[in-house]
């Protein structure tokens, strides 16, 4: 077997210094080391010696391979260099010239006014929420009382996915999920993107992103709403800004409103952005069910809460006069070094 390994030996070592590229030296390695490699097979054969002839063989065989292994290393690393050294000469290839300086990565409209939202009621006491993109039936409309068969559920056009779920048409199934959770008091708002079957145009998108806002304690009431909203109005667009409250129907609410702002470009007097009504709807809002609170494990008797939604696009493309939803979502590096 010492003449076996030492002809191994000799005949690999030759082999390795003559391979003239990666995949010869690699067909080599296999012929070695593979699964019916030489080596291997010595290597295998070992059981077979006398015992006193293990440990002399078994040290010229570890020699062996590591010697061979070593050689390897070191053609491998030669070809690979050679290699290079030929492909940047055919490419014209000149290393030391200075490299091309990317454009830096600009900070997304949305993403800037979702942080702004988010900071205005984390300053108020409110936590952020989130969940997920893909939802249940029950959370997504039966736990916010929109029943099977509720018109409603026509009116959102919603995506349906395999195994029942549905892409969530509004952020409201993150306050099912959190009040399922835990318990009152709660004050949330949970940002996030939603999906609706919707034809595209200037304001419209089948994925576009909504604040949904909850707050569920003993007393609350529609006045802590109007109080949050006007708060959270002046905050956004100044001291001067006036909200206004309309009568509304949502499901999952009672009383509901829809909420407007004055417009914070001509504080009220009529201009092409409000469409010279000098109102800009924002959000909806209401009081929340009392089935919606029952459904989550809420004593409706003890507790009430308000929730709110608002899109959060619509903001984006009102504070920096952002003529069409479309540019939101292309990546537009020449729209988007604007911000």
């Amino acid at each position: 077997m010492k003449e076996e390994l030492l002809a191994i030996q000799t005949k690999f070592a030759a082999e390795i210094d003559a391979a003239g590229g990666l995949a010869s030296l690699e067909d080599i390695r296999v012929a070695a080391f593979g699964k019916k490699g030489e080596m291997t097979a010595i290597l295998r054969g070992m059981g077979a010696l006398p015992a006193e002839e293990r440990p002399v063989i078994g040290q010229m065989a570890n020699e062996v391979r590591a010697g061979l292994e070593e050689k390897l290393a070191e053609k491998k690393l030669m070809l690979s260099k050679a290699a290079m050294d030929e492909e940047m000469a055919r490419q014209g290839l000149d290393v030391t010239l200075p490299g091309v300086k990317r454009a830096m990565g600009h900070r997304h409209p949305v993403a800037i006014v979702t942080e702004e939202l988010c900071k205005i009621f984390m300053g108020m006491g409110y936590e952020i929420a989130e969940g997920p993109d893909v939802e249940t039936d029950y959370h997504n409309f039966e736990a916010l009382n929109i029943y099977s068969g509720h018109p409603a559920r026509d009116e959102q056009d919603t995506f349906y996915v395999e195994g029942g779920r549905v892409l969530r048409t509004h952020t409201s199934p993150v306050q099912i999920r959190y009040m399922e959770n835990n318990r009152p008091p709660i004050a949330i708002v949970a940002p996030g993107k939603v999906f609706r079957a919707d034809e595209l145009d200037a304001t419209h998108s089948p994925v576009f992103h909504q604040l949904e806002g909850l707050l569920v304690d003993k007393g609350i009431h529609m006045g802590h709403l109007k109080g949050a909203l006007t708060v959270f109005a002046k905050a956004l667009f100044g001291e001067d800004v006036k909200t206004r409250f309309r009568p509304h129907h949502f499901a999952f609410t009672e009383p509901s409103a829809e909420v407007d702002f004055s417009c914070f470009s001509c504080g009220g007097k009529g201009c092409r952005i409000c469409k010279g009504e000098g109102w800009i709807e924002m959000a909806g809002c209401g009081m929340v069910h009392p089935k919606v609170l029952a459904r989550c494990g809420i004593d409706p008797e003890v507790y009430s809460g308000f929730a709110f939604g608002m899109g959060i696009d619509r903001i984006a493309m009102q504070r920096y006069g952002i003529p069409h939803l479309r540019l939101l979502f292309e990546n537009d590096m020449k729209f988007l070094q604007q911000f």
